[in-house]
């Protein structure tokens, strides 16, 4: 295999990026942006989100290109708050997907120019089938304006684009705009901190506000226990076997008792030698443990694990009546995700 050809003294130089010129172009889309929120028509935005938080259908979403992009994104949004949406590709609703609306629907276009031609021929079809046309142009006077329900505008000073035709700085503000819309009909719909984990239940945050210890947790069968009586050495087998680090003294009732961990082995090995042969788990064992109840959230378990004085790897699980039925740990807790 051939190398890399080295570049001659000869060759073009590299490209650089100067400092004062980038600083220059944040600070224009930062102007820019401004710019739209400084003439952003309140009213309109009002009514706009007023109209989408009335709606009993769907609240579906076209666009082409970047506008199509962002129209999907906005759309996926609302669908991740619990209010039904989707993404009409405009190309794809004239070749049959038109069949997915009806007159309970509101369909929002996005176009910067408000004169696309996919979009201006799907005005008809849609409007036949008795929904609700918004657009969102940034030019006045343009076509979809006049033949829509509703327009907002959204106010364009310009693209950063030194040409001025990317669309970069109207994406932007399309995104921003709907963004902030999904949000205020997020809070119109007082929509809860569980509603939205519910929405989802994959994430990080769906886990932490759905997960309870009682889904976490291992139960009996699972459990390293023993009895206050049982001596240290005889109980080696089930301190390391279960995967928990601990042991859970028990009474005959399987009532908690205190715990038992590795780490309590090791000091009093080193603190009674030979000795450790003769002492039964109920002489060393923490009898002032922290346990937590099977219904408490599981980010809470984690919580109270990592809770001064020093952390803890594991918390048994135990009921009203003090009774053992599970353990939770931390690697159990790191594995779910949390």
């Amino acid at each position: 295999m051939g190398s890399l050809p080295h570049l001659s003294s000869s060759s073009k130089t590299q490209p650089v990026i100067n400092t004062t010129d980038l600083l220059h172009l944040f600070q224009s889309q930062q102007k820019y942006l401004n710019y739209f929120f400084q003439n952003l028509d309140l009213s309109q935005t009002l009514e706009f989100t007023q109209t989408l938080l009335n709606s009993s259908g769907t609240i579906f979403f076209t666009g082409v290109g970047k506008s199509g992009f962002v129209a999907r994104k906005i759309s996926q949004t609302l669908v991740s708050l619990g209010i039904p949406s989707a993404f009409l590709s405009p190309v794809d609703a004239l070749h049959g997907d038109i069949g997915i609306l009806s007159s309970n629907d509101v369909l929002v276009l996005f176009s910067k120019s408000g004169n696309t031609e996919e979009l201006i021929k799907l005005v008809p079809c849609a409007k036949a089938k008795g929904v609700f046309l918004i657009s969102i142009t940034s030019v006045m006077g343009n076509l979809l304006e006049n033949v829509c329900h509703m327009n907002v505008h959204l106010p364009v000073e310009k693209e950063l684009c030194p040409f001025n035709l990317a669309p970069v700085t109207s994406t932007a503000i399309q995104m921003v705009f709907g963004d902030t819309v999904a949000i205020a009909l997020m809070e119109a719909r007082k929509l809860t901190k569980e509603d939205y984990a519910a929405n989802h239940p994959a994430g990080r945050i769906g886990k932490s506000l759905i997960f309870k210890v009682k889904d976490v947790m291992k139960r009996q069968g699972e459990l390293p226990l023993c009895k206050e009586g049982d001596q240290i050495m005889d109980q080696l087998m089930e301190l390391t076997s279960k995967g928990c680090g601990c042991l859970l003294v028990v009474d005959d009732n399987h009532c908690l008792i205190g715990t038992f961990t590795d780490g309590d082995l090791r000091r009093t090995l080193k603190a009674s030698g030979e000795a450790i042969f003769k002492l039964t788990v109920g002489e060393m064992c923490n009898r002032n443990p922290r346990t937590i109840g099977p219904d408490a959230m599981a980010v809470e378990a984690m919580e109270k694990m990592e809770s001064p004085p020093s952390p803890v790897q594991f918390l048994p699980v135990t009921d009203h009546q003090n009774v053992v039925i599970g353990i939770v740990t931390l690697h159990g807790l790191v594995s779910a995700g949390l």
